[in-house]
């Protein structure tokens, strides 16, 4: 079995010799000479030892005979070597040998594993380990090998690998480091002894299991006598008290920290500590000066500074900051003081105006008092200082006062040309008062509808009032001193015009009543109401009556409301469109003003064909708005009627190219065959109102008549034989009448009930009617020149028909 003998047997004598005591000698002679070979354990009970120790062991194994045991093996697993070991030779480690060596060279040792071969040489005969380098424990602690001895003929394992480690053991080769230096701390002002500052930590690449290379013990060198240092826990704190900022702020502390224990030959290293003092509010303001001087002039504007006072503070930050405040004086009322954020000076203000010729001068007594109060140091001095402020005030050429700051003007809308309104009036506040003109802003007064007089602040009217058109004016009085052009003040005059009763009251709006056929007597045909562009304090009150030649009006009659407005009234029935389709009704609107004003307005009231109900169905030139429901069929009868504006011209113009017929009814015509009625004309330019679908129906044929079938019947219908009575005696009344019913009976008159009725032209066209029955006034031809107004388009119509029209005379 392979064994070991480690050179460390020569070393560890010198370091346990004094630790032995006589009587055990033989014992610590035995365990030195064995135990630090490679701290082997038992094995098959027996020992392999080098010659030197047998032969020093001889002596002691013949007088006690304890060690009468047959001979054995040893197990063995490290070896020692110093480090940073130097010297003109490889330093020997340890030998290797084995049980099997008979002591010829038939035995070769082999050594492998970490450094082997580099760092760590066998020699192969002998055994012997050498190490060919310097070790560093701090750069690797131990090393793993294998040793195996073969063989030297044949390789051939003698027995097998052995696995074993050297360790490198410490010396004090590293001093201590501060790896996070230089430090900064900081404490505050005034603290008390043994207030904790920081801590400092140092660290040591030694082994700190083996013995005192890695035990560190740390000393101040710089800083005394303000600070101190635990040797042991390196935390650093105050040594001496009151240490006041604003004598020194901050402080160099150089910390050491020594290996060894700090026993001499220990090594060390040091750092750096800056210790700053922080501040506290140790220190009260203290103003500049204990009197100030300032001049202002009166003409000042408020909420401007009119002068600035410092408070001094040795403190820094927001124990410096301060506040001001007037505490006493003549001025309390007239100035105050602010601390300006920035420069933390108190600034004093204007707070109202100032006036030499009342008040000269001022004294105000000032406070500068700390904002933050350290608790600590309450008991010392006060934190404030006080300091007086004179204030002279200046004479200042001022502008002129007016008695008010607005004034308030009123006037009649009728009130005459250069009469006078109302009057401002203004001084020079200054002790040499001068003389004040006034004069109008021209800018405020466009229309130069009023005048002020130069002298006194009379102002007159110089055009013409309307309440109904402005029923408010303000304009800007100008006051200038004559002495000094550029003093000039300004002020504003509302002139409100009032309300005279110079406006007759009128109809809202256009009324147009519609009245049923079949209406009721008593019936209320329309209601309407008035207005009044005057404006009476007490509101309007109206008084609506009819002519005085038309109070007995046979065919309505009115009725005054007491909400001011005004329901005009049916006297009878059996109204018929066919013989008056148009009623005038003038109706007279008084109001209740003084002196009365009144005016006539008429309401025109047309007869329509009516509902059973009483829901107005067609008028002869008025259509009304369509249901809800109209349908899509019903729509689409609508389309001839809103053609184009160019077919309507077209129409027009033809119509009007014919020769105009006498109305008159000759001896050989038939008054029958010549009877046309024109229902209605057609929509015109404003005719955008939908339709109502009762407009489409005939108006008899609601009155239980089956309408007609829009396709055409397979027999003929045979009209009845109509009256035979002469043309100069014929009833036209009764022919009408019986010619509408066969035409509305008929089914084979074309189009077959598509026959439509067009109730509503539309107010205000352009095109006028297009009806040719006023054709009959002149026999003159016919001028289109009028087309030229209505477009280039309708200009070339014009011409073309006019050309048509001189060829046909021709």
């Amino acid at each position: 079995m392979l064994s070991v003998f480690s050179t460390t047997c020569v070393t560890m004598p010198e370091r346990l010799g004094e630790m032995l005591m006589d009587i055990w000698t033989p014992f610590f002679i035995l365990w030195i000479a064995v135990l630090p070979h490679a701290y082997m354990a038992p094995r098959n009970e027996s020992y392999v030892l080098s010659t030197e120790v047998t032969t020093e062991l001889n002596g002691i194994i013949d007088e006690q005979k304890v060690l009468n045991r047959s001979k054995r093996g040893w197990v063995w697993n490290q070896m020692f070597v110093l480090e940073e070991f130097s010297g003109p030779e490889p330093i020997l480690v340890g030998r290797l040998h084995t049980d099997l060596d008979p002591g010829i060279s038939r035995i070769k040792y082999i050594l492998s594993g970490e450094g082997a071969g580099t760092i760590f040489v066998i020699n192969d005969k002998t055994g012997d380990i050498h190490a060919m380098k310097r070790l560093d424990r701090e750069e690797k602690a131990e090393y793993t090998l294998t040793a195996q001895a073969v063989d030297r003929d044949t390789n051939k394992p003698l027995e097998p690998p052995s696995e074993f480690i050297i360790k490198v053991q410490d010396i004090n080769d590293n001093a201590p480091e501060f790896l996070n230096g230089p430090y900064h701390a900081t404490v505050p002002e005034m603290s008390l002894v043994g207030t904790s500052v920081t801590r400092v930590t140092a660290t040591d690449a030694d082994d700190p299991v083996y013995g005192n290379s890695a035990k560190l013990v740390y000393s101040i060198l710089e800083g005394q006598p303000y600070f101190s240092v635990e040797p042991h826990t390196a935390i650093i704190k105050t040594a001496l008290s009151n240490m006041d900022r604003e004598a020194r702020e901050e402080y160099h502390v150089v910390i050491q920290a020594k290996d060894m224990g700090g026993h001499m030959g220990g090594l060390s290293g040091t750092t750096t500590v800056t210790v700053t003092l922080t501040d506290v509010n140790d220190n009260p303001p203290k103003f500049a000066m204990s009197q100030y001087q300032f001049v202002t002039p009166e003409d000042i504007a408020i909420g401007d500074p009119v002068g600035r006072v410092r408070a001094n503070d040795r403190d820094i930050g927001d124990n410096a900051k301060s506040s001001f405040d007037i505490i006493d004086g003549d001025g309390r009322e007239v100035f105050e003081v602010t601390t300006d954020p920035q420069t933390q000076e108190g600034v004093i203000r204007l707070r109202k105006p100032l006036d030499f010729e009342s008040k000269k001068s001022y004294i105000l007594k000032l406070e500068a008092v700390n904002t933050h109060i350290d608790p600590h140091f309450i008991s010392g001095v006060p934190f404030k200082d006080t300091a007086t402020v004179k204030i002279t005030v200046e004479d200042a050429d001022e502008p002129p006062v007016f008695s008010s700051p607005t004034y308030l003007l009123e006037v009649h809308e009728n009130a005459a040309i250069n009469g006078v309104i109302g009057q401002v009036t203004a001084r020079d506040p200054d002790s040499t008062s001068s003389p004040i003109r006034f004069s109008i802003d021209r800018h405020t007064d466009l229309d130069r509808q009023f005048n002020v007089n130069a002298d006194d602040g009379k102002i007159t009217l110089a055009t013409a009032l309307d309440r109904e058109t402005t029923m408010w004016h303000n304009i800007t009085v100008v006051a200038t001193e004559t002495r000094n052009h550029s003093q000039i003040s300004r002020v504003q005059v509302a002139i409100k015009v009032l309300d005279v009763n110079d406006n007759a009251p009128e109809f809202a709006t256009d009324y147009e009543a519609f009245l049923c056929e079949n209406g009721k007597p008593g019936q209320i045909i329309q209601t309407v109401s008035a207005i009044d562009k005057d404006d009476p304090r007490n509101g309007h009150f109206f008084y609506y009556s009819l002519l005085p030649d038309m109070a007995n009006n046979p065919n309505f009659t009115i009725k005054n409301n007491a909400d001011n407005s005004l329901s005009i009234l049916a006297r009878h029935n059996g109204f018929n469109r066919l013989k008056q389709e148009v009623y005038l009704l003038p109706i007279i609107i008084s109001d209740s003003g003084n002196p009365p004003m009144s005016s006539t307005s008429t309401l025109t009231i047309r007869v329509c064909g009516c509902s059973s109900d009483g829901v107005v169905q067609s008028c002869n030139a008025e259509a009304y708005v369509l249901p809800i429901g109209l349908s899509m069929g019903a729509l689409m009868l609508f389309l001839p009627v809103f053609g184009s504006t160019r077919v309507i011209v077209v129409l027009f113009v033809t119509l009007r190219r014919h020769k105009n017929e006498p109305l008159i009814i000759k001896d050989d015509e038939d008054v029958r065959e010549n009877i046309i009625r024109y229902d209605d004309e057609g929509g015109g330019e404003e005719d955008t109102e939908a339709f109502d679908i009762a407009t489409l129906q005939n108006p008899d044929g609601i009155n239980g008549y089956l309408p007609r079938k829009d396709i055409k019947p397979d027999f003929q219908f045979m009209p009845r034989q109509g009256h035979t009575s002469t043309p100069n005696g014929v009833d036209v009344d009764e022919f009408i009448n019986v010619r509408l019913h066969e035409a509305d009976n008929d089914p084979t008159a074309p189009p077959y009930d598509s026959i439509q009725i067009y109730g509503y032209e539309g107010r205000g066209s352009v095109a006028g009617s297009l009806s040719s029955l006023e054709s009959s006034t002149s026999d003159s031809d016919q001028n289109f020149d009028y087309l030229s107004d209505w477009g280039p388009r309708f200009k070339r119509l014009g011409e073309l028909y006019s050309v048509g029209e001189s060829d046909r005379e021709t």
